[in-house]
């Protein structure tokens, strides 16, 4: 009994058992992470937007999550990650990213529709098949978009990057990731995508359009206006030119 207590808090709560019982548990699970990551505070009101469901429907959720011992919440009250839940999360996004790897790297699919397809699959993977992937795959650091693996040497780093519509004219930054937030808004990665602005891709800020956006010098091309709603998930390093 003492083992079992140890191994679920070093590794969670059996991931295939929890989804089989509560199939939407993986997508709450992972969203609280990312939204803690990001953000420090997990309201229902935001997983709700961000996931595009009733208010209701996150309130029952969090509910059954409760009863796992995966998060703590008090009335309507900010939403906190037990150890056990936060080892469990970070399990199902290191799967998701390296499905994401897997689809983009090794079968040619589509970066856009990427994110999409390894939230269908990230609950129906062994932890067996993701430590095999991690090795096939080179042992990645980051997803295809650039966020950080859960406990990664660079997860601090990247995640400290800032995001591209707080720069200033002049600015000469290197694209670190688009956020999970951004992954989710509707046109952003397709824009992302036709315009080749991924990790590693250099800008520089050559005018500001207030609300409207940012045009910025890719190198090598011409210029590109990036409307603000698109470069508020775009997080660049680098700085003043």
């Amino acid at each position: 009994m003492m083992y079992h207590f140890i191994m679920t808090k070093i590794m969670g709560i059996d991931i295939e058992e929890l989804t089989d019982k509560f199939p939407a548990a993986a997508e709450y699970m992972i969203e609280i992470f990312i939204i803690e990551r990001d953000y420090g505070i997990v309201k229902n009101s935001v997983i709700a937007s961000r996931l595009k469901v009733s208010k209701p429907a996150v309130t029952q959720a969090m509910n059954r999550l409760k009863k796992y011992e995966l998060i703590e919440q008090d009335l309507y009250g900010a939403i906190r990650m037990t150890e056990v839940g936060r080892v469990t999360a970070a399990r199902l996004l290191k799967r998701h990213y390296l499905i994401e790897r897997l689809l983009v790297e090794e079968l040619d699919f589509h970066w856009v529709k990427s994110d999409v397809e390894a939230s269908r699959l990230q609950a129906a993977i062994s932890d067996d098949f993701s430590y095999f992937l991690f090795d096939k795959l080179g042992r990645p650091d980051t997803c295809p978009h650039g966020n950080p693996f859960p406990g990664s040497a660079r997860e601090k780093e990247i995640l400290a990057a800032p995001r591209l519509c707080t720069a200033g004219i002049g600015d000469k930054l290197s694209v670190v990731r688009i956020t999970e937030e951004g992954e989710a808004a509707e046109g952003l990665l397709q824009f992302c995508y036709e315009h080749n602005i991924r990790p590693g891709r250099t800008l520089e800020i050559v005018e500001e359009c207030g609300e409207a956006g940012i045009i910025v010098l890719l190198e090598g091309e011409k210029e590109l206006e990036i409307p603000r709603c698109f470069a508020e998930f775009i997080c660049c390093s680098g700085g003043q030119g």
